[in-house]
């Protein structure tokens, strides 16, 4: 199997179960990795032959700075259904990670996330 990865994408959406993060919104942070089979791709290079990774970009745009969610959970398991739905014929496997760098609790601490994988990931 082979992997594509989108790495730590930056977006401004607004979700969380406390009222202040639906409103005042906060950064989030995505990685997705696609696994698919990238033999033929490189073969000929043919954008054709593999997943468009702009178009993924844009999928993860689109729910993390959509809909506001009370769990990231939510906005992660969004990410890999239509992942998973629009590249359906290339895409066996995804993996979502997504990152809240800054969410309402105190102490100290890099940031919370979420791990998810739908489908075929080896």
């Amino acid at each position: 199997m082979d992997y594509i990865h989108l790495n730590e994408m930056a977006f401004y959406g607004y979700h969380g179960a406390l009222k202040e993060e639906t409103v005042l919104g906060q950064r989030f942070r995505a990685s997705v990795s696609l696994a698919v089979d990238l033999a033929e791709a490189g073969l000929t290079d043919d954008l054709k032959k593999t997943v468009n990774y702009a178009e993924v970009f844009d999928v993860c745009r689109s729910v993390v700075e959509g809909q506001p969610r009370k769990l990231i959970e939510s906005v992660a398991e969004e990410i890999a259904r239509l992942v998973m739905e629009k590249f359906s014929t290339q895409v066996k496997g995804v993996r979502v990670v997504l990152i809240k760098p800054d969410p309402p609790i105190a102490g100290h601490y890099a940031s919370v996330s979420v791990d998810i994988t739908r489908g075929q990931f080896v």
